[in-house]
């Protein structure tokens, strides 16, 4: 009898690229796939994700820094100031919908691609046209572009939160969100760098300088990304999502963490000048200080989503809100007692809290949805997918209440004590909803977010 051959294993199919950049099988959540290719690949993507969606945060915040240099010959108050903080905010709040459907209809590739070259168009425009003598609603309006910088958060996170396993998540995605973040801090620096070497009068070279850094991240989203097919075939998220409970209880969270984020980021320097003008006299003297609060914040960022991957999303989500609560407080004592130390101490530590507070609920997002359809990896990755765009939405749009909260304080009480007030009240409120949605003992309650 002739003994029959053992067939050899099977081979565990790569990834299988198809029409240059696009990968018809992805599984990041088995293992053996995971060690053996996928890794590499998410690892790629996820780096030139981080440079693409960090240029697009520098240019979003533009004219947090631009406004420095807005002096006595534009006749501009404060109010109008932050004004033009506030609308770039709300167009890259309105965007980040649109942005999010981007990446299931064109592939996370080519709308990284496409999204970072948009970028040339506010930062040609603001290069050449910011000068004394343009009326206000020029200014107004290459605001409002810049804020097509806002939307790359979206798509960036939408398209990472594919590549990455639920285990993982809470780590890539804090990576991403945080490298982007980053943008603020660097924008703050290369301004003060402007103000340093050239003077209060050429704001048009902050924008200038990111030109060729726009270039480069659309090169390197054609060279080194790629598009997932599976992607493309997550229909109706939006509309299944926006169903869901959970996905306005996360928005409401994340006003409370990116909303402070960005939109202090936004404020920062403004509030520095109006509310410390005998300490900030001149533009540079409160550009030293800016760019420190969204560079801790942003680095702070993946630290809170690790912590949630150890810890529980819910549990570090609810404790971070506390410690706003009590920076916000610091805040306004250290505003009514006029210490400009205590102020910073306060202000900083919003800029961290919030950002370990990205981190946590952005993990907490994946996790809810996982635990909602048990072994449909699909399904959970569909609609988390849709909520990160949601929450990031709303979210940013917390970035114009807190400009527009700051506006009306000062227009009504001539400080910001009012907006502090807010502040408190509105952390205070999300302490309450996470305990009660997500730690409080009920048979309705998903364990383990």
């Amino acid at each position: 009898m002739t003994a029959t051959a053992t067939p050899p294993p099977l081979l565990e199919r790569p990834p299988l690229s198809v029409r240059g950049h696009w990968i018809d099988d992805w599984r990041p959540e088995d293992k053996s796939f995971w060690e053996r290719t996928g890794a590499r690949i998410a690892r790629r993507n996820l780096i030139f994700s981080i440079f693409s969606e960090h240029i697009g945060f520098s240019v979003w915040t533009l004219w947090s820094a631009l406004v420095l240099f807005l002096g006595p010959a534009y006749g501009i108050d404060p109010a109008g100031k932050f004004l033009l903080t506030a609308v770039p905010a709300l167009i890259g709040a309105a965007l980040r919908i649109p942005y999010t459907f981007a990446v299931a209809r064109f592939g996370g590739r080519n709308w990284t691609i496409f999204s970072a070259a948009l970028l040339l168009i506010p930062a040609i425009l603001a290069s050449f046209m910011i000068k004394p003598g343009v009326s206000y609603t020029t200014l107004i309006v290459l605001a409002a572009i810049a804020g097509v910088g806002g939307g790359n958060f979206a798509s960036s996170m939408t398209n990472i939160n594919a590549f990455y396993p639920d285990r993982l998540k809470g780590w890539a995605l804090g990576i991403n969100a945080g490298g982007g973040n980053l943008g603020v801090a660097a924008l703050q620096l290369v301004a003060l760098f402007v103000l340093a070497f050239f003077g209060a009068g050429h704001p048009g070279i902050v924008a200038g300088i990111y030109i060729p850094l726009i270039v480069l991240s659309t090169l390197g989203a054609a060279l080194y990304m790629d598009n997932l097919t599976q992607a493309r075939n997550e229909k109706r998220g939006m509309r299944d999502a926006a169903r869901e409970g959970h996905t306005w209880i996360m928005s409401l969270l994340y006003i409370g963490t990116f909303g402070s984020f960005i939109g202090f980021g936004f404020a920062f320097g403004q509030v520095l000048q109006v509310q410390f003008a005998e300490d900030f006299s001149t533009p540079v003297k409160a550009a030293y200080l800016t760019f420190l609060g969204p560079l801790l914040g942003s680095l702070i960022r993946p630290v809170g989503g690790a912590l949630a991957d150890k810890l529980g999303g819910a549990r570090v989500t609810f404790w971070n809100f506390v410690a706003m609560a009590g920076g916000a407080s610091i805040v306004l004592i250290a505003s009514q007692l006029r210490s400009l130390p205590l102020y910073l101490v306060g202000f900083i530590a919003l800029f961290v809290f919030s950002g370990i507070g990205n981190g946590s609920t952005y993990k907490m997002i994946p996790r809810i949805f996982a635990l909602k359809n048990p072994g449909d990896e699909h399904e959970a990755r569909r609609l988390s997918g849709a909520v990160i765009g949601i929450a990031g939405a709303i979210g940013a749009f917390g970035g114009v209440l807190v400009n527009l909260a700051f506006r009306q304080s000062f227009l009504t009480y001539k400080t910001a004590d009012a907006a502090y007030i807010a502040f408190i009240a509105f952390y205070a409120l999300c302490v309450l909803v996470t305990w009660a949605v997500y730690l409080r003992s009920s048979n309705r309650k998903l364990v383990g977010v």
